[in-house]
């Protein structure tokens, strides 16, 4: 008789806690599935029952990872906002939460990147959608006359340059949470939708003068 699927999903859960202790004690260590059987105090035979590969295991720690930043950018963007106060939602939520498991657990935010590094084809996904989400935003701001002169794609990887150290978790790490402030995050998005448009793309597109300094 086949499992309810409530019980294969708590037992999941169950799992990936394991998953966060084996990396509390063994940092950013490749964690095979015989390594989870055995913390979890299961057969591998029955923990196949939860992950049927480490793909599946993979993929389900990522999408744990990733679950309140995926929330956030499907409220902003679905919300009544004005796309001034939208895009700025959109990054300052995200960020809140990014130092919120920094301040509570340093040393495992720093190991998940470390993995999330060694498996970035799981994690790509959750980059594209990203993308996906801040699309919707620029092409609502576009319908109201902001960005003029630049494509969505333009647009889009503009901004994502531009907000960098706000939505990269090594930024953190590396600047410190004293340097990255929301109150900056709020100037920097007013100076995108304030300066990024045909005018100011014009002005980019000159040739820089550059000056050899011997």
């Amino acid at each position: 008789m086949a499992r309810p699927q409530t019980d294969i999903e708590a037992g999941r859960a169950e799992l990936l806690e394991v998953v966060d202790d084996l990396i509390r004690k063994r940092g950013a260590v490749d964690i095979s599935m015989s390594d989870l059987a055995a913390a979890a105090g299961m057969s591998p035979s029955n923990l196949y029952r939860f992950f049927d590969s480490k793909e599946a295991l993979l993929e389900a720690v990522a999408e744990r990872f990733f679950d309140e930043k995926v929330r956030i950018m499907v409220e902003v963007t679905e919300s009544d906002l004005p796309v001034r106060d939208k895009m700025y939602e959109y990054f300052a939520r995200r960020f809140v939460v990014m130092v919120e498991k920094y301040e509570a657990e340093p040393e495992l935010l720093k190991s998940y990147l470390e993995i999330g590094q060694q498996y970035f084809e799981v994690v790509r996904g959750y980059v594209d959608l990203g993308d996906h989400y801040l699309a919707l935003i620029v092409a609502e701001a576009m319908e109201q006359g902001y960005f003029t002169g630049l494509s969505i794609d333009e647009a889009v990887s503009l901004i994502n340059q531009m907000v960098h150290c706000y939505t990269n978790p090594e930024a953190i790490v590396y600047i410190g949470m004293n340097k990255l402030r929301v109150e900056k995050l709020a100037r920097i998005i007013d100076a995108i939708f304030n300066g990024l448009g045909a005018q100011a793309s014009a002005e980019l597109t000159k040739e820089p003068i550059i000056k050899i300094v011997s």
